[in-house]
């Protein structure tokens, strides 16, 4: 994204995504983008795992793997392992990730 800050930072070997984790929900859903009182923004997702034992964090990391066709091992919990507020990082061609990501955003992100 270029001008207004968005939802991730490009680094070297990919990007940082934020997230707002919203677990025990009824469905598992990349819900858009949300702004922040402070000005952030920060990509929604609900998953309907249980935040124990790490569960919620690795439904999170299926879920992004899965709508960005990333491998799973290219998405981590980089920042926010036990806070609703999360920093992901993915890992690969940033732009192609970045592109992956608007088209999720853009394209109906609640889409199985």
């Amino acid at each position: 994204m270029t001008g207004a800050p968005g939802p991730y930072r490009k680094l070297p070997g990919g990007l940082d995504l934020a997230v707002r984790l919203t677990p025990r929900s009824s469905t598992d859903a990349i819900d858009g983008v949300q702004a922040a009182a402070d000005g952030s923004v920060r990509v929604a997702v609900r998953v309907r795992a249980v935040p124990e034992k790490g569960a919620a964090n690795a439904a999170l990391e299926r879920l992004l793997a899965d709508r960005l066709d990333l491998p799973k091992g290219a998405v981590s919990i980089a920042a926010g392992a036990t806070s609703r507020l999360k920093t992901v990082r993915l890992s690969g061609d940033a732009d192609d990730i970045a592109a992956a990501i608007e088209e999720v955003l853009a394209c109906g992100a609640k889409q199985p």
